[in-house]
């Protein structure tokens, strides 16, 4: 299953038009969640003028290891294709030029803790008033009333939003995910909000708020988990890699390492039994439903390990993926995007950045238009190095240590 490092593809020729060209978002957002959204839509063809603190700028151009020539790659995960212009928001010269960039903004997108735009002077109610059609989004980790205080950093959210209740070996005190999984839900239904909201301002020519927090996106994620405690009062626990309603659909042992089997329904389990040597199982009371292979799943896994183990797990890959049985290997990130290679998909890409001396490798945009594809214009800013000609098209002139990469703080 693993070979040598996929190579990505260089970024394709530009189409004249893209979905969201013409759009301008003032992105105030930092971190994860805010800049992944405006990330996909600048992909999408949005023009992003990000706006950072002069000195320090977005929290993640810090945050490292690793490297990749100097900078994080946090950072440069998430803040392709958009302009960075370092203000000093207490400071009046500077705030001014932020509600100039918001003036001609068709969305602007924040996520500090809420409050704070107001006590800045550039809350939603005094930018609805300068600019009556913009779609404002505002992202939170508890909302706006009761829970504003709480900081939103995704690990909490995880914890006291019960994704870590349900992650884990059963048991356990609790796992978070291998990534902020959190922030990324988060962005996604922001972007989602954010389009809905363009989409009626184009009938009624208004803007309006946009709100989402953390914890209710990922109430919202949890789907079937969030569904059994709403709907019939169940409060699920961590099961390890098990299903709490499907079996056999977990991480059994092959020969030489572990196979994850996926068995959706009866059809599948059948095929499964047969290719096992195995078929008289398949009509065993026992296992011959979904629902009586979840209630004796231990009894169904002893059946299944010793004609498992016989075999390694790319054998039972081959064989069983063959016969239509769902099953795969454990990659990591390596031979996950090797996959991915092999399957025709465009995983990554080489954006093109003279600034660094070379093009910089990104992870692709998944959304796939045939006729208005996400197009890789510019690799992650240097922080303020757009500020001086930003500040130009607006009339405004920058002040000397402003317009370059190398502010200095305030």
């Amino acid at each position: 299953m693993r070979s040598s490092r996929p190579v990505p593809r260089e970024a394709a020729e530009q189409p004249r038009e893209e979905a969201l060209s013409g759009i301008v978002v003032a992105d105030f957002g930092r971190v994860l969640a805010a800049p992944y959204m405006t990330m996909l839509l600048a992909d999408l063809g949005a023009d992003i003028i990000k706006i950072e603190r002069p000195g320090t700028g977005d929290e993640t151009r810090a945050w490292g290891p690793p490297f990749a020539d100097g900078e994080t790659t946090y950072f440069l995960g998430v803040n392709r294709n958009k302009r960075s212009v370092a203000l000093d928001l207490t400071d009046e010269r500077d705030k001014e030029a932020a509600r100039a960039i918001v003036a001609r903004a068709d969305v602007l997108v924040e996520n500090f803790r809420p409050g704070t735009m107001e006590r800045l002077g550039l809350g939603y109610e005094e930018m609805r008033a300068l600019n009556p059609g913009l779609v404002y989004c505002s992202v939170t980790g508890f909302g706006s009333a009761e829970g504003a205080q709480l900081p939103g950093y995704d690990l909490l959210v995880q914890a006291m939003g019960g994704l870590m209740s349900v992650t884990g070996e059963p048991g356990g005190r609790g796992t978070k995910a291998g990534v902020a999984l959190v922030d990324v839900i988060t962005g996604l239904h922001a972007g989602m909000g954010v389009l809905a909201a363009l989409r009626e301002r184009e009938r009624s020519g208004r803007g309006q708020l946009v709100e989402v927090s953390l914890l209710t996106s990922l109430l919202s994620a949890l789907t079937n988990q969030a569904a059994a405690y709403v709907g019939a009062g169940v409060v699920p626990r961590a099961m390890g890699n098990r299903h709490p309603s499907i079996a056999p659909y977990e991480v059994l042992e092959a020969k030489d390492r572990p196979l994850v089997l996926a068995v959706g329904n009866d059809r599948q389990f059948r095929t499964l039994c047969e290719r096992l040597g195995r078929a008289p199982l398949a009509d065993d009371p026992r296992f011959a439903t979904n629902a009586a292979r979840v209630a004796h799943r231990q009894e169904l896994l002893d059946e299944l390990a010793g004609p498992l183990a016989g075999r390694t797990a790319d054998e039972w890959f081959d064989e069983l993926t063959g016969a239509g049985v769902p099953c795969g290997p454990i990659n990591d990130l390596a031979a996950a995007f090797e996959l991915a290679e092999r399957l025709g998909l465009d995983a990554r890409v080489r954006v093109d950045d003279p600034r660094r001396g070379g093009p910089v490798e990104q992870v692709a945009n998944p959304v796939r238009l045939g006729a208005t594809p996400a197009t890789y214009r510019s690799a992650p800013p240097r922080l303020g190095e757009d500020t001086g000609a930003l500040l130009a098209e607006l009339g405004l002139t920058a002040r000397e240590g402003r317009s370059g990469p190398d502010e200095a703080a305030v």
